[in-house]
């Protein structure tokens, strides 16, 4: 997985793009800015838009190139973020530390996708929220037909609805829905595709709060 990652962001290019996600622009701006863990950040731009709002932001990927392209992008903005190269197995973070906890096209190995979503949520503070756009499994058949809109091509690594309510089960859904999106990201996500978007609220008397 590294050396795919690094192969994708050594690269002039941005491999997304360095504008935000659309979802999270529509989102991130409604909520109060704290404190935000930026999961699988890649090269940053989500992370540096939320620095731009206020947010005190902390990000990891396992690329140091991503790391490198996403300082360069904050200097550019003119803000900064606290990004570590690490695979998330081995990352640590204080428990209960986070506000917002941002998850966008984290597609993390079928194995250890659900346990991954466990680990994180540990460091998000009960009442803190959890925002999330990835592909859903319908999103294979366009995968199929249009290469350029990209995701994972193992359908394990997609979401599903049910997937997203069984990992975040102890959390307040303020929004959780699958719908197609005509994506313009870059150069590797062009095209229509299918999403799960979820914002949620972690309880305030969460298991995983304890932690």
């Amino acid at each position: 997985m590294k050396a795919h990652w690094d192969e994708r962001y050594n690269s002039e290019d941005f491999a997304y793009g360095e504008n935000p996600n659309v979802f999270l622009t529509e989102t991130l701006p409604q909520f109060t800015p704290g404190k935000a863990l930026f999961a699988a950040e890649g090269e940053g731009r989500n992370a540096v838009f939320a620095a731009g709002l206020g947010w005190e932001v902390s990000a990891f990927d396992l690329s140091e190139f991503g790391k490198t392209k996403a300082e360069k992008l904050a200097t550019k903005n003119k803000v900064s973020i606290d990004y570590t190269v690490g695979d998330i197995q081995t990352l640590k973070y204080d428990a209960n530390s986070f506000d917002a906890l941002v998850l966008i096209y984290a597609h993390f190995p079928a194995s250890i996708k659900s346990s991954c979503h466990h680990q994180l949520i540990t460091y998000l503070k009960p009442g803190g929220l959890v925002i999330f756009e990835a592909f859903s499994k319908n999103h294979l058949k366009h995968n199929r037909s249009n290469p350029k809109v990209g995701g994972p091509k193992d359908m394990d690594q997609l979401y599903s609805i049910e997937e997203i309510k069984k990992d975040f089960k102890d959390f307040e859904i303020i929004e959780l829905i699958e719908t197609e999106v005509e994506l313009s990201e870059g150069n590797f996500h062009i095209g229509l595709g299918s999403v799960i978007r979820f914002i949620a609220r972690k309880e305030q008397n969460s298991l995983f709060s304890r932690f």
